[in-house]
């Protein structure tokens, strides 16, 4: 597809997100079971399901829009994925571990939010209004799962990690 409108661009932004949505739903359950802290593994858990109705809603978008997902490999997000596939595999102390995991998936959790603020601009300046709204709340989601995320790193995995 050419980038020759900013419509183009709107549907190849939420193709990228529709990949990226889909290889975290294959990797949240990897790095949950890679973690050791029950609060942490409960968060890669809970995003999990978040991820699969964030996934719903960028169907429903591409539904509402008249356009069909470009169906390619978000490579940004295969790297991210691969760099915390490599964290999880790592030998050493759980807690460690615990926050290079958590290291991993703020990478992933801005990424996501960059991409969602800039899909939800680009709806907003074409009138899709609905779709704006749809990309909002998961760029809420995704903000509140960094938060809880850099909450779980300073209050006990980072603190565990630096004692080890």
């Amino acid at each position: 597809m050419k980038l020759e409108t900013l419509q183009s661009l709107f549907v190849e932004e939420l193709g990228d997100l529709h990949s990226a949505e889909s290889q975290l739903v294959k990797a949240l359950p990897k790095m949950a079971k890679a973690a050791k802290h029950p609060d942490l593994k409960r968060a890669f858990e809970e995003h999990l399901t978040q991820t699969k109705a964030q996934l719903e809603r960028l169907d429903t978008i591409f539904e509402n829009i008249g356009e069909k997902n470009p169906n390619k490999t978000c490579k940004g997000m295969k790297g991210l994925i691969e760099e915390g596939d490599e964290r999880a595999h790592e030998k050493g102390d759980e807690s460690v571990i615990d926050a290079g995991l958590i290291g991993a998936a703020q990478r992933v959790e801005h990424y996501e939010i960059a991409g969602y603020g800039c899909a939800r601009t680009y709806a907003e300046m074409l009138g899709e209004q609905d779709s704006a709204n749809l990309l909002q709340k998961t760029l809420d989601e995704e903000k509140a799962a960094d938060q809880k995320l850099n909450k779980l790193a300073i209050q006990c995995i980072n603190v565990e990690a630096a004692h080890a």
